[in-house]
């Protein structure tokens, strides 16, 4: 297996930070696009949304679409999602279902909702973080 990094443009350069934001790993049963966890974050690491979850969470949401279409990917590929949501945010959850309501109609994946302490950066207040997409090999 071997593993090549994918560099989406409109997403922020993650290199830096020593991560990518998006990854292939080659298999014999085909490829597998691993995404790192967005968040509300430009290209230019301008937060989107302050202090608004729904918000942040559109944008994260955007973000991730991005990614997968550095790939070839849509959010339809997405079988589930992990939401880090900060703690004194989990009772947020209308914005947080409309936004993901929003996004994915009557046809949404599955998600985990995990309330946590903190985020990368105080102002993040959720992080979205996809399953394994499989790609068609080409």
């Amino acid at each position: 297996m071997s593993r090549s990094m994918q560099a989406a443009a409109g997403l922020f350069d993650s290199r830096p930070y020593g991560f990518a934001q998006v990854a292939v790993v080659r298999t014999p049963f085909g490829d597998v696009a691993n995404i790192s966890g967005q968040v509300a974050w430009d290209a230019d690491r301008k937060i989107i949304g302050a202090g608004d979850i729904g918000r942040q969470l559109e944008k994260s949401l955007e973000n991730l679409a991005t990614a997968l279409a550095s790939v070839g990917a849509t959010l339809n590929d997405v079988g589930a999602l992990r939401l880090y949501i900060k703690q004194e945010h989990l009772h947020e959850s209308e914005a947080i279902s409309g936004a993901l309501r929003a996004t994915f109609g009557d046809n949404p994946p599955c998600a985990t909702w995990i309330g946590v302490p903190s985020l990368a950066n105080d102002a993040f207040l959720i992080e979205v973080e996809p399953s394994s997409v499989f790609l068609t090999r080409k």
